[in-house]
Formats: C-alpha cells, sequence, structure tokens
C-alpha cells in the first residue's frame, strides 16, 4: 500500500510516564505545541483541541494503546509506529522535542505505516500471560536462591529429579542448615507455595478466556501445541488472515532469517531477525521441541537439518 502526504496537520507525541511533548506540522512546517500531562484530564484537553481532520503519531511504549484510546474519537486517526520504522533513534541529535517534531514531520508527510493495534480481547488476554510468565519468573528466581543455599554449604544432590516437589520438601525440611540458611530455605519455600496459588488462579483465568477463543482451540489440535502455547500465539497475532502470506506473518514473528548481500557477491543468510514477539518465538519453539521427539515427518526434518555442519539444536528448530 503506497504511503501518500497527509492533506491536514501532523501532530506528533514523544510520549513519557509524566507528560507528553507535542510537536504540530502543518504545510510542511514544524513548531512546538509545548507539553501536556500524561493523565486523561491532560489527555482530554489535548484531545479537544485537536482538529477532526488532524492524525497524531506516536511510538510504542507502555502507555502509548491507551494515549491513542483517548485521542482516536477526535482526529482522523491515530497512528501508533515502531522504534525501529522512525530512524529517531539512530539521529546524532535527539530529545523530547526533536522527537516530537521528528513525528509530526513523518506523519505529514505520509511516511509512516501503524503497527497493528490489538483488540481489547487480545490486550486482555496479553496481560495475563504477562502477570504468568512475571510470576513464573518470581518462582524461578525463589528456586535457584534455595539451590544456592544447598551449594553454598556443599550438599550433595537429593537422589530424586524435583527438588520443589512433595518429596523434595519434605527433604528440604530435614536437611541440617545454620540458622540464617534455615531461615533462606524456609522463606523461598513460603514464596513458592504463594507464587504456586498466583500461577494456578491466572492459568485458570488464561485457560476460561482461551477456550472460548476458536482460533485457540483450532491451534490446540496441532500436535504439540498446548494451552499457554496456542494462547500466546495469538494474543501476539491476533487474526492470522490479516497477513496476506505465510511469509510475512514468517516475519513479523521475527523468524525470517537476516540477509546480507553486496556488490557481486551472491546473497547469505545468517540468523532469524527476531523483530517480533519474543513471547510468540517461545511458545513456537516449546511445541517445536515437543513435536520432534515423537516419530513423524517433523522429526524427520528435524534431524535432516540436524545432521548437517555445526547445527546445535537451539538453531534448528527455528529452521523453516
Amino acid at each position: 500500500m503506497a504511503l501518500v502526504r497527509w492533506v491536514g496537520r501532523g501532530i506528533g507525541l514523544d510520549v513519557h510516564r509524566d507528560f507528553c511533548v507535542v510537536a504540530i506540522c502543518e504545510d510542511g512546517k514544524v513548531r512546538s505545541g509545548g507539553r501536556v500531562p500524561s493523565t486523561p484530564e491532560g489527555l482530554r484537553l489535548l484531545a479537544e483541541s485537536l482538529l477532526g481532520s488532524d492524525r497524531v503519531a506516536l511510538e510504542v511504549t507502555a502507555s502509548c494503546w491507551e494515549v491513542a484510546r483517548t485521542l482516536e474519537p477526535f482526529v482522523e486517526r491515530v497512528v501508533v509506529v515502531s522504534p525501529e520504522d522512525t530512524g529517531i533513534a539512530s539521529a546524532r541529535a535527539k530529545t523530547d522535542k526533536l522527537d516530537a517534531r521528528a513525528l509530526a514531520s513523518l506523519c505529514w508527510k505520509g511516511e509512516l505505516e501503524a503497527v497493528w493495534m490489538p483488540d481489547e480481547r487480545c490486550q486482555i488476554l496479553r496481560r495475563r500471560l504477562a502477570r504468568r510468565e512475571q510470576l513464573m519468573r518470581a518462582r524461578t528466581r525463589a528456586k535457584n536462591e534455595i539451590s544456592a543455599v544447598l551449594q553454598r554449604r556443599l550438599i550433595e544432590r537429593p537422589p530424586f529429579a524435583d527438588l520443589f516437589g512433595v518429596t523434595g520438601r519434605r527433604w528440604l525440611a530435614e536437611v541440617k542448615l545454620p540458622v540464617e540458611e534455615r531461615e533462606s530455605v524456609d522463606a523461598g519455600l513460603r514464596q513458592i507455595v504463594f507464587l504456586d496459588g498466583e500461577i494456578k488462579a491466572v492459568e485458570k483465568l488464561i485457560a476460561q478466556q482461551a477456550l472460548s477463543w476458536p482460533e485457540i482451540r483450532r491451534l490446540m489440535t496441532v500436535p504439540g501445541v498446548n494451552l499457554i502455547c496456542a494462547a500466546t500465539f495469538i494474543a501476539a497475532v491476533g487474526r492470522a488472515d490479516r497477513f496476506f502470506t505465510s511469509r510475512k506473518l514468517v516475519a513479523y514473528l521475527g523468524l525470517d532469517p537476516k540477509v546480507r548481500q553486496s556488490g557481486e557477491t551472491p546473497a547469505r543468510s545468517g540468523r532469524i531477525s527476531k523483530r517480533g514477539s519474543a513471547s510468540a518465538r517461545w511458545a513456537l519453539v516449546e511445541a517445536a521441541w515437543s513435536v520432534v521427539k515423537q516419530p513423524g515427518p517433523l522429526r524427520a526434518f528435524y534431524e535432516r537439518v540436524r545432521a548437517r555442519p555445526i547445527r546445535p539444536p537451539k538453531i534448528v528448530l527455528p529452521a523453516p
């Protein structure tokens, strides 16, 4: 789709936690518009000062979607763009005011292409999955702290696989440790019990939402794809039919290889770009690990690629 110059005004917003820096481009001339508070009241006042023919551009940030939702009813369009697509990050001079002016100018010229804006259902699923990931990381930290205590005190590994299962916790309770180390282990175990409950609660919410989603249920019929993998993929992608080809979907997920070519030398493919959703790539890799452990054509493909020179498993799994 061709990008065309906008005949109205281009408004650039450099969004921060406490304020937004505003710039306005009209008839090719850019001027600064000052600051507004990054609050519902401040954004509402900004929205009411804009024209219905304006287009607003801002980069992806933690609060960009809420800012976009506030401004959308008052303007022609709100364009949320990836920082990698604006060139602002690599500019020689970079200030809030210059960033806003650059966004306003690019918006007026029609040189910005919006990233996909997830709907409310996707946003809710993303937040729940992100909360689950944070809880899982916190639980892993608590487990690592307990393992570090055992290592510091030269305590041999227990004769079972799961240190934090029922048998493992009973064994940990009986291990002789100095007072301060025992306090650390007991505190870690209490954290793990609490986090287990929180993870179970958020996974229940994810399951309730995901199982009412036909696309997720369909994905779960694919070997190796469980509920969390399917929900993570759909939360990142949304509607798969918005991609015209499978190659575009692969590129969106950052699974496309980088290509380098100069002069008369042939093009060379390198590692994957990793420009898309890291959580979606994780979900796909987890599903791939599950599939390649079972007999079938995908396992055979995996073995063929792995047989090539210098092909460790982590390189083979994302192979197209």
